[in-house]
């Protein structure tokens, strides 16, 4: 029973961490940054781009900001498990 309270408070001390994580991806300009609950807190644009061009780099930004939260979770669980 005691394990499963310790994991518990682990688990809680994983979300409080990760939810202060931020990741900011940069490309062309255009940057987008991403906190610890998957969900994006900016977006700038680049103006100099034509729409379509910043329409995939605003989607590129995101899917590796979004990989990189996840990579900071996979890392911030590995710690507790040690």
């Amino acid at each position: 029973m005691f394990d499963k309270l310790k994991q518990l408070n682990q688990l809680r001390q994983l979300k409080s961490e990760l939810e202060k994580e931020r990741k900011e991806v940069e490309k062309e300009g255009v940057k987008v940054t991403v906190n610890g609950r998957m969900q994006v807190e900016k977006i700038i644009l680049n103006p100099a781009l034509d729409p379509g061009k910043q329409g995939e780099i605003i989607k590129e930004c995101i899917n590796e900001a979004m990989k990189q939260i996840q990579q900071s979770a996979a890392q911030m669980m590995l710690k507790m498990q040690q």
